[in-house]
């Protein structure tokens, strides 16, 4: 493995692989809450109610002093980076986790590096470190030792201390390449059909037709007239989770086909409609904690996602609407809490019904994307600035780059989703169901003071109990032949497989023993289960990519572990080193490669706007660090007629548009970019 710096004497070398890991255990660690145990027995001496010599006080304190240690787990860090964390065992000073680990890596190390702290309700008080040199590890040996742990003097704390591990290094190019991604918490599913969406609409011939490989046309579906058909055509549910949801927008406005029964309502009409024909109507929206509407306080929040505003007109319907703010783990700090509470957002954007399948039976139908129903989402290829304002975008003007007020242009939005059928639609639904009893949870939890009758963990409906509806059982297999739609010989059949990103402060169904955690692959961290399957995704299609990397996205950074400055910025996802490095390999193997990254020339919001601003420079250390990588490579291969930009370039997308009135002859034109979601590979 090459080295990423010329100097012998800050050499490091590039960790890109897999690190198979465990931490075992530790010994002999110090007792970080001695003080605090020695302050409270201090303070019992002046417990005056009791015999001090007491045969129960003696127990009692015989019980304290035997309990009252340390709360230690491990953090293990790369360049900075922190890459895992075990739980945390309470009062223990010989701490065996047994915990294991599969570490996607793309770092420049020296070392590896493993934390041992003790836990603390405000927050972690360090131990020591101890470490694994890369040379070591880039081996590719089974390593399985004890390593000294060293505190903050550069000695032991205690004598003896030390961590035990077992840990095995396997590079990029030599893991195997298979069908999926494996060691997810949702397996490959087959016998699915996906159809695929460019924005809300796409009218009729207004794109270039695709040819496929058998030589039919590529047809492009109508996103959100085929999710009102849905709607309307649903017999028992309609499950909707999104970052936004309002309900005063209209879902068809150009229709290019006949309108069902109560399509032409706007979407909160139209769920009303639904749930008073008995349907089980059920919305999971975003709580942004800065909007308000209670105690005679209205605010409409930072974001402007309405959620107030459509939790109040379905109050007294029969629609079940109910909003979900971040909920951080109550394993975090304090402080933690408060950041993860306030500052994250949920950006999940499904719909979920029952549709028709063979016969008289049904089906779930999911559709999941970057697309919320909200206002400034409804747009066609077409992308107009000043047109249709008064018909089309009438009451669903949206940009928030310019003033209120602002009659135009404008802001276009370009985004892709798509519709799943086949069996990884129920796991849509499962990760709903687990969603909803964790949100609906905190919302009786207030219900519980006014002494009124929970009711809410009961709107779910139980599949197994209707028999016309396909779905799992414990007779019926997640991806039994009888939920497909499609079979394996049908060139339309689909492999599917859903990817997720979210911890078990956000849901309810995660196992909260590790052991059963790590078998349903999931990570656990510090007490906290997540599923960290779209990073996984993502860091294996790109290993995999032979040719080109096509990226759509509204924001792009990350790997602030390799950025020249402000590494420990918290942006440490892999998604530009990976890129990077793969890049760099096919530098090496002389072979033709490139990336192309869409993102808009600014994400959502003012350009001038401190939180856009910073976004922005976050970017720019992002796409520095990348073209610095690549650089590298062509001059350690003596390529000096080659650029960096032969193989990685940025777009943002943009069009311009005649400002109504405005004479032709002036050039009068009005450009407005796009904002992009969504990455292709």
């Amino acid at each position: 493995m090459e080295a990423a710096d010329d100097n012998p004497k800050t050499a490091t070398s590039i960790l890109h692989g897999d690190l198979d890991l465990r931490i075992i255990e530790a010994r002999r660690l110090p007792n970080m809450d001695l003080v605090s145990d020695r302050l409270r027995r201090c303070l019992t001496v002046f417990d005056s109610c009791r015999d001090p010599c007491s045969k129960e006080r003696k127990e009692q304190q015989h019980r304290r002093h035997k309990i009252i240690t340390s709360d230690p787990y491990v953090m293990v860090g790369v360049s900075g980076a922190r890459v895992a964390r075990t739980r945390v065992i309470s009062n223990n000073q010989n701490p065996i986790w047994n915990e294991h680990f599969k570490i996607p890596l793309a770092h420049p190390a020296e070392k590896i590096e493993f934390y041992v702290k003790d836990d603390d309700m405000f927050g972690a008080e360090f131990i020591g470190i101890a470490s694994v040199e890369v040379e070591k590890i880039l081996s590719g040996e089974t390593i399985k030792d004890w390593f000294p742990i060293i505190g903050l003097y550069g000695k032991p704390p205690k004598t003896g201390c030390a961590l035990h591990v077992e840990m095995k290094f396997t590079k990029c190019e030599q893991i195997d390449n298979k069908l999926g991604v494996e060691n997810c918490y949702f397996p490959v599913r087959h016998g699915g059909n996906v159809t695929l969406y460019q924005d809300a609409h796409v009218p009729d011939s207004s794109l270039p037709e695709i040819e496929l490989e058998n030589g039919n046309l590529f047809r492009h579906e109508k996103c959100w007239e085929d999710i009102c058909h849905a709607i309307v055509e649903a017999h028992h549910l309609v499950y909707i989770v999104g970052w936004s949801i309002y309900h005063k927008v209209r879902l068809v406005r150009e229709p290019s086909k006949p309108l069902p029964r109560g399509g032409d309502l706007n979407l909160g009409e139209l769920l009303k409609y639904k749930s008073q024909e008995g349907v089980r109507v059920l919305l999971l929206v975003w709580d942004d904690k800065t909007s308000h509407n209670k105690f005679f306080i209205r605010t409409t929040g930072v974001m402007q996602t309405h959620d107030e505003e459509t939790r109040k007109f379905f109050k007294h319907s029969s629609v079940n609407c109910v909003l979900s703010p971040r909920y951080p783990s109550s394993k975090l700090s304090i402080f933690k809490q408060q950041v993860v509470g306030t500052l994250y957002t949920h950006h999940q954007k499904c719909v979920i019904v029952d549709a028709q399948a063979s016969g008289n039976n049904r089906k779930i139908t999911a559709f999941i994307g970057g697309l919320d129903l909200c206002d400034g989402r409804y747009d066609t290829p077409e992308h107009r600035l000043f047109q249709d304002l008064d018909t089309v975008f009438q009451d669903d003007y949206h940009n928030p780059t310019f003033p209120a007020g602002t009659m135009g242009p404008r802001q276009p939005w370009h985004d892709l989703h798509c519709k799943i059928e086949g069996p990884a639609a129920y796991d849509v639904l499962t990760n709903f169901e687990q969603r909803w009893r964790k949100a609906s949870k905190w919302s009786e939890f207030g219900r519980s003071f006014k002494r009124s009758t929970p009711w809410r963990d009961d709107s779910l409906i139980k599949l197994e109990r209707i028999s016309w509806i396909h779905g799992p059982s414990p007779s019926v297999p997640s991806d039994d032949p009888k939920l497909w739609v499609s079979n394996e010989d049908d060139p339309e059949n689909w492999h599917v497989q859903v990817f997720r990103s979210i911890d078990s402060g956000s849901l309810k169904g995660f196992p909260k023993d590790v052991y059963r955690a790590e078998k349903q692959n999931l990570v656990c961290a510090k007490n906290m289960v997540i599923d960290k399957s779209i990073q996984t995704a993502y860091v294996q299609a790109i290993r995999l990519a032979q040719h080109f990397i096509y990226i759509e996205n509204q924001y792009f950074l990350g790997s602030s572990f390799a950025w020249s400055e402000y590494k420990n910025a918290g942006a440490e996802n892999l998604i530009p080193m990976e890129l990077a490095l793969k890049i760099a390999s096919k530098i090496r193997a002389k072979e033709r490669f490139a990336v192309y990254v869409v993102i808009p020339m600014w994400p959502e919001g003012a350009p001038t706007s401190a939180s856009v601003q910073e976004i922005l420079f976050w970017q720019g250390q992002t796409m520095q660090m990348m073209y610095e990588v690549i650089a590298k490579e062509l001059k350690s291969m003596n390529l000096e007629n080659s650029h960096p930009q032969d193989y990685l370039n940025f777009y943002c997308l943009g069009n311009r548009e005649q400002v109504p009135g405005s004479d032709k002859s002036c050039d009068q034109t009005v450009t407005v970019l796009n904002g992009t979601y969504f990455p292709i590979i």
